[in-house]
C-alpha cells in the first residue's frame, strides 16, 4: 500500500504536519518496503484551493491512503472522489505515525 504523510520537512524523520492543505511537505511510502520519497506540497502557496491541489498530488502520486491532523472539506471531497482513505493523526514524527498507522491505530 503507498501512503502520503503530511510533514513539516522532506524526511521520514521530520515531525508530523498536521495540516493537510498546507502542509509544508509530503512524504510518500510503500507500507510493505519502507521505501519513501519525498515532495513539497505544490498547493502550499496557492492563495486558495491549497486542500485541492494537495488531493490533486496525491492522485498523481497514486496513493491508496492520506494522514494527517486535519482535512479541509474541498480536500475530503477531493480525496474521496480520487478514492483516497483518509486517516487522522495528532503528532509525532513520520515514522512513528507510520508505526501507528501499521499497527492499526489512527482513525479514519
Amino acid at each position: 500500500m503507498k501512503i502520503l504523510i503530511s510533514a513539516t520537512s522532506d524526511s521520514v524523520d521530520a515531525q508530523f504536519d498536521p495540516r493537510f492543505g498546507r502542509g509544508g511537505y509530503f512524504i510518500f511510502i510503500d507500507t510493505e518496503t519502507e521505501a519513501w520519497t519525498a515532495e513539497a506540497n505544490a498547493g502550499i502557496q496557492a492563495s486558495g484551493g491549497a486542500g485541492i491541489h494537495a488531493a490533486q498530488q496525491a492522485s498523481n502520486n497514486e496513493v491508496d491512503a492520506a494522514i494527517s491532523g486535519h482535512f479541509g472539506p474541498k480536500a475530503f471531497d477531493a480525496l474521496t472522489a480520487a478514492g483516497i482513505e483518509m486517516y487522522e493523526a495528532k503528532g509525532g514524527s513520520v515514522r512513528e505515525v507510520l508505526a501507528q498507522f501499521k499497527a492499526g491505530k489512527l482513525p479514519q
